[in-house]
């Protein structure tokens, strides 16, 4: 028990970042059973001791991967350490503990005045044991960075988030008071290339590197974990990945996409449904409520820019500025795809994305339309620069 205090100790010691992500002021701290969703390298870590710091109580730092917990549950850790006074449990990559769901459930049960906050890499296999905590969790997902984040911790600057109303109104008057702040082409490039993840500061070299240990480890490791699936189906799903990658966005045609891999339709469809679950690939659809996965999306695109980049040296312009766009917006917006244009946000606003020779004609007439247009710094009317979408969180 002791070795577990002085790593919890030596953790908030070594803590250095003072940036942090967005998601701290969204967070309903006051919540007893709070879960941290998303990619490994995403900052989830560092959020938790983060907020473990400020607040200031007896609390205590709990890895799940840490050799104690392969002969210890983490069930009577806590009723242990319950005795010593602790109250406050912030707990690691519980995907990595058989137990897990069933213990933070008897944890909740049994002390009515503790708080635990619980992180996962593992998206689908969390999905998967959150039924034992139902009614009892507050669940959140770590994306990774905006634009605007990137800028933040690049920069050591305090760029704060637009609201959507406020860019579609003010968007001329927000783009002044920043461009003479940045070097928005060069940093705009160099995040679509290799800043989503907080681990670009590390290094631009080994990014591409770790970027594809992420991508490798969501396949091959979550995955395969949570369907059970044999290594010709993870072959598959990075030839299936792979296929998408060269043409995103890609308008599928499954019955090709079957016969290119040799399986059914309906395995195709599964396979994209369970990519875009483990949010390596973002499915679009035409209808928010069809969340079978026999219903085929309008469009198939990569979850990041960053991605695109790691599978081509040259992805396509136009791929990736939609990429961003449905990046960025769909953290916080319900984004789906438009009759009239390319995307349709919170059932409301119409978005054409293009470069910055694109005009309003196939939104002519369309209420509530607008272009994000990438490749302009200032905007006017209905027309926005691309690269403030970046800033919606």
């Amino acid at each position: 028990m002791e070795t577990l205090i002085t790593y919890s100790n030596r953790k908030i010691s070594q803590l250095r970042h003072s940036f942090e992500r967005y998601l701290m002021e969204d967070i309903d701290w006051e919540q007893r059973l709070i879960v941290l969703l998303g990619h490994r390298g995403s900052g989830k870590t560092t959020l938790m001791l983060q907020r473990m710091k400020q607040s200031q109580q007896k609390a205590i730092y709990l890895t799940l991967d840490h050799l104690y917990f392969e002969s210890n549950r983490l069930i009577t850790t806590i009723e242990s350490l319950y005795d010593q006074g602790y109250r406050h449990f912030y707990v690691d990559e519980v995907h990595k503990y058989l137990h897990w769901s069933i213990d933070l459930k008897n944890a909740y049960d049994a002390f009515n005045d503790v708080q635990i906050v619980a992180t996962g890499s593992s998206i689908l296999e969390i999905s998967k044991g959150k039924a034992d905590l139902s009614r009892r969790s507050v669940v959140y997902h770590l994306y990774g960075l905006s634009f605007r984040e990137f800028l933040n911790l690049t920069l050591s600057k305090n760029f704060p988030p637009i609201e959507l109303p406020q860019l579609i109104n003010e968007h001329s008057e927000i783009a002044e008071e920043l461009i003479i702040q940045v070097n928005l082409k060069a940093d705009f490039n160099s995040y679509l290339k290799s800043g989503y993840y907080p681990f670009f500061n590390d290094g631009s070299k080994s990014y591409s590197q770790k970027l594809m240990e992420v991508s490798n480890l969501i396949i091959e490791v979550d995955i395969m974990a949570y369907e059970d699936i044999n290594h010709s189906t993870v072959r598959n799903l990075k030839k299936l990945l792979f296929l998408i990658s060269q043409s995103v966005p890609y308008k599928p045609n499954v019955s090709k996409l079957a016969e290119a891999l040799h399986v059914s339709r309906n395995t195709i469809l599964k396979m994209l449904d369970i990519l875009h679950r483990a949010q390596v690939l973002h499915l679009l659809k035409t209808d928010a409520h069809g969340n079978s996965f026999l219903q085929k999306p309008e469009k198939v695109y990569l979850q990041n820019t960053n991605l695109s980049y790691l599978f081509t040296d040259k992805p396509n312009a136009g791929n990736i500025r939609e990429t961003f766009f449905l990046n960025q917006v769909s953290v916080k917006h319900e984004v789906l795809s438009s009759r009239y244009a390319d995307f349709l946000v919170n059932n409301k606003h119409t978005f054409e994305v293009g470069g910055p020779n694109k005009n309003a004609a196939q939104i002519s007439g369309v209420g509530e339309a607008y272009l994000a247009v990438d490749g302009i710094e200032i905007g006017q009317s209905n027309k926005i620069p691309l690269w403030m979408f970046g800033f919606l969180y």
